[in-house]
């Protein structure tokens, strides 16, 4: 399904978002609630992002720092220059592969369920939710990323590769989206060795909780109109 220009509101949630200074060490605010639409954007507006503690507890995370990648800060090498003359680059024509691509259960510490697919789907059949996809000259599907856009603010959530620098194509489509967008604070969630490499920093959590609420009270980002025909792999 295609997303609409402009994000329909989900029926609120039934709620109350924690504050995310409750937080343990690990990061883990609160367990339990849903996963339904207006739960998860509640609790991106507040800092918080859902992730499994048990296969099947549900933790509400807030970790200090925070994983950000500045988007004037993207560190793009030549080598990673050539690969984006490699591959296409599309938005929102395979979000469903994406997703189930980042679910596999083959993929180390895999995390990602049924029920964690099912309700970023609805979010992006609401418009809300985004991946950008990689595809080979011939078509195939190789890398790609999905995550959360309210206002200013693009949470990224996962990214897959099945060829050289096919998720990291797909990171510096979307920066550059962002940067012509409107957005203004890409969430990585944690900084980690690949990320950092790419120009990703750890922001303290108070930090990250004034830069959030400047960028969810912006208008929202127009980086995801239906991408161009011509950009469609096919």
């Amino acid at each position: 399904m295609t997303t609409a220009l402009r994000p329909e509101d989900p029926p609120p949630s039934r709620w109350e978002m924690p504050d995310p200074s409750r937080a343990d060490d690990s990061g883990v605010v609160a367990i339990g609630a849903d996963l339904e639409p207006g739960t998860l954007l509640a609790a991106y507006r507040a800092g918080l992002f859902p992730m499994p503690i048990r296969k099947r507890t549900l933790g509400w995370w807030s970790p200090d720092p925070r994983g950000v990648l500045p988007l004037d800060g993207l560190k793009v090498s030549r080598s990673l220059r050539r690969s984006c003359s490699r591959y296409e680059v599309t938005v929102d024509t395979s979000f469903s592969s994406v997703v189930q691509a980042c679910a596999d259960p083959r993929r180390p510490h895999g995390w990602i369920d049924d029920s964690i697919v099912d309700a970023y789907q609805r979010l992006h059949d609401l418009g809300w939710v985004h991946s950008v996809e990689t595809w080979t000259p011939e078509g195939e599907l190789v890398g790609g990323l999905y995550g959360v856009a309210i206002g200013g603010l693009f949470a990224g959530e996962s990214m897959f590769s099945h060829a050289t620098d096919a998720s990291k194509v797909a990171l510096v489509h979307l920066v550059d989206r962002l940067l012509r967008g409107g957005g203004v604070l890409l969430d990585v969630q944690w900084t980690t060795d690949h990320l950092a490499s790419l120009g990703a920093v750890d922001v303290p959590r108070p930090e990250y909780l004034e830069r959030l609420a400047e960028a969810v009270a912006l208008p929202q980002i127009t980086a995801f109109h239906p991408t161009d025909p011509g950009d469609d792999p096919g």
